[in-house]
């Protein structure tokens, strides 16, 4: 089982990694154009400038990439999948069509279980249009 959990966690990780390489291609992309720019309008540039601020250059990218690894694996808020399993309160009865109140909206909800009265609280498990498709939530 621990093993299992290790190779998933390896596999997650080096599909980040491979993440964050793709979005430093831009950046390397754009330092070969300056330097083929700076070479057809003959500046030169010595090599050690060169490497040095490329090194520079390299590590602030490389760094502020790193900041963004987290953001792959946290759970989306916007849309239909940021919906689901969110809580909300219901504000007209569902029997089983009703209303709710989620994140300070009202939306039309459907039980997929039983009615559930006023001021229960809710969990929404999918979305079919605009209707949510909620069951009684307890805490």
């Amino acid at each position: 089982m621990n093993k299992k959990v290790d190779a998933k966690l390896i596999l997650q990780t080096i599909k980040d990694w491979g993440k964050v390489l793709i979005l430093l291609l831009d950046e390397a992309a754009v330092i070969v154009v300056i330097l083929l720019i700076l070479h057809f309008v003959e500046i030169q540039i010595p090599l050690p400038i060169m490497i040095g601020g490329g090194i520079i250059v390299g590590i602030f990218v490389f760094i502020i990439h790193i900041v963004v690894i987290p953001s792959f694996r946290r759970r989306q808020v916007t849309g239909r999948e940021g919906m689901i399993g969110t809580r909300g309160r219901v504000v007209e009865p569902l029997t089983p069509i009703g209303a709710i109140m989620v994140k300070g909206e009202y939306w039309r909800a459907e039980s997929v279980d039983d009615n559930i009265g006023v001021d229960e609280n809710v969990e929404i498990v999918r979305l079919e249009g605009l209707v949510l498709k909620v069951k009684r939530y307890s805490s």
